[in-house]
Order: C-alpha cells, then sequence, then structure tokens
C-alpha cells in the first residue's frame, strides 16, 4: 500500500467506530475484558488497542503490512495477560486491513454489515437460562480451575457478540499471574487455554 493512501476527514471516525465493531466481536478479547484477565482496567486497556490500531492506519508514515498489525494486537492481547495461537489475531488483523481498504475505495459495506448485525443483536431480548444445582457446582469447579477450557469457537470472530463489554467478575486473575494462552484443539474438540508460554502462532 502506498503511504500516501491514507483516511481523511470524516472516515477517520467511522473507521475508529469499525474497528471497535471488530475487536468487541473476538470472543478472546470480550473474555479477557469480563473475566478482567488484565486487571480493573482491562476495558481501558481493550480501548488503548483500539486507540493504538486507529493510530497506526492514519499515522504511520510507512507501507501497511498486515504483519506489523498482527504484532500490535498480540501485545494488545498480551497486556490482557493472554497469549493468543488460535489464529484468531490472523483473522481480526484480515478483517480490519479488508475494511480499511474499503474504506479508501469510499466502500462502507463491511461496515455497514457489521453495524447492522450489531443492532439486530442488541434489540433482541435475552434468552433466560435455567439450570440446576449440579450445573452450578460444575461450572463453578470449572471456573475455580487453574486451566481455563472453552468451547472451541469461542476463541474466534462471534457474530452474536455485541459492541457492549459488560464488566462481570466471573472469574477473578491476577494481573501479574500466569498468562492463559488460547490454543489448538484438543481430542474432544475444545480449546484449552493453558498457562504455559509457548509462543508458536506464526509459521
Amino acid at each position: 500500500m502506498e503511504g500516501s493512501r491514507r483516511l481523511r476527514g470524516h472516515s477517520i471516525g467511522v473507521f475508529s467506530e469499525g474497528i471497535g465493531l471488530v475487536l468487541f466481536r473476538w470472543s478472546t478479547l470480550l473474555t479477557a475484558v469480563e473475566n478482567e484477565w488484565g486487571g480493573h482496567e482491562s476495558r481501558v486497556k481493550a480501548d488503548q488497542l483500539a486507540s493504538d490500531i486507529l493510530s497506526w492506519f492514519t499515522q504511520s508514515k510507512e507501507p501497511l503490512y498486515i504483519d506489523d498489525l498482527e504484532d500490535i494486537l498480540d501485545q494488545g492481547m498480551l497486556s490482557l495477560n493472554v497469549e493468543v495461537e488460535d489464529g484468531s489475531i490472523e483473522e481480526v488483523a484480515e478483517k480490519l486491513m479488508v475494511m480499511h481498504e474499503e474504506f479508501l475505495e469510499d466502500n462502507f459495506s463491511s461496515f455497514e454489515n457489521l453495524r447492522k448485525a450489531n443492532l439486530e443483536h442488541a434489540a433482541r431480548p435475552p434468552v433466560p437460562q435455567i439450570v440446576n444445582d449440579d450445573e452450578d457446582d460444575t461450572d463453578e469447579d470449572v471456573g475455580n480451575d487453574e486451566n481455563m477450557i472453552v468451547d472451541d469457537n469461542s476463541s474466534n470472530m462471534n457474530p452474536e457478540t455485541s459492541t457492549s463489554v459488560a464488566n462481570t467478575n466471573s472469574v477473578n486473575r491476577s494481573v501479574n499471574g500466569p498468562l492463559p494462552k488460547v490454543s489448538g484443539e484438543a481430542d474432544d474438540g475444545w480449546v484449552v487455554v493453558s498457562n504455559r508460554r509457548n509462543k508458536g502462532r506464526k509459521n
């Protein structure tokens, strides 16, 4: 991409909204914020990640390469004490790069689709969840386990997720504690979030 091709004026504000729509449909990021894996300021750190991405797209004087964007996303997740190795960083980076290219061509179709999907989801009534006591006990045991286990779809882009991130206290983790890590599928079809750092997401 040529360094002179940059967003201008109103497009920057709209693109900033688009970045938020993409990021807060990313289940791994949402989980980290909701569970405060990065401490009480986890939401602030997520917002800072969005700001860093916008600055990279709009202020960088060098050509924009997707590898650099992936590094920004990776560092943002590390600030939340999460190491991601499930390929979702590459997926998010690609979505952002594609949307940016579309904005440069005055094409806002991807952005409008994201906004529409978000509004439709926000308009849906909440679905009550009924669980028995045994299931409650099981959930508590899983939540207190040192190794978090999440469904294999939870680390990918979630089309049903709102841009509004609720601050819950379902999991309390120390800011200085071990990093949860989203890795590949286990034999039973789940994705194991382990604590040991073993980076290998790039070939």
